[in-house]
């Protein structure tokens, strides 16, 4: 039993390492995405941050510990401050995914654009 116990204690955590979040768990919080937003204005310390927000400041911890795990802010110690520094390339691939269905979706609204024209053309012929 007590091998048992140690050999699913090792994979869960052998698990929970190797669990890495993406940039798209970092997106998915409207919280995190105003962290993001924040933060790329300039380099602000963790306090600056949750002054910002009226959620407790664990909460807003948890949310930069994961943008950090995601790789788009980096905590960088300085004394007694920790301060977050965006790393902006680390959000490309979320904004290549977005580009593919903003592109998808102009060519959509260009297409209905295209009906209305034609549809007010045929209106103003017929009257």
């Amino acid at each position: 039993m007590r091998n048992q116990i140690v050999t699913l204690i090792f994979v869960t955590n052998r698990l929970h390492i190797n669990m890495r979040r993406d940039v798209f768990q970092a997106i998915a919080d409207p919280v995190r995405r105003d962290i993001i937003e924040l933060v790329s204005n300039g380099s602000l310390t963790v306090n600056d941050v949750a002054q910002q927000f009226e959620i407790s400041r664990p909460a807003i911890s948890k949310h930069i510990k994961i943008l950090s795990e995601c790789g788009i802010i980096d905590i960088n110690q300085k004394g007694r401050e920790r301060f977050c520094l965006i790393q902006p390339q680390n959000l490309l691939p979320a904004f290549l995914w977005i580009e593919q269905y903003k592109r998808l979706w102009e060519d959509k609204i260009d297409s209905f654009e295209n009906y209305l024209t034609t549809l007010q053309s045929k209106n103003k012929q017929n009257e």
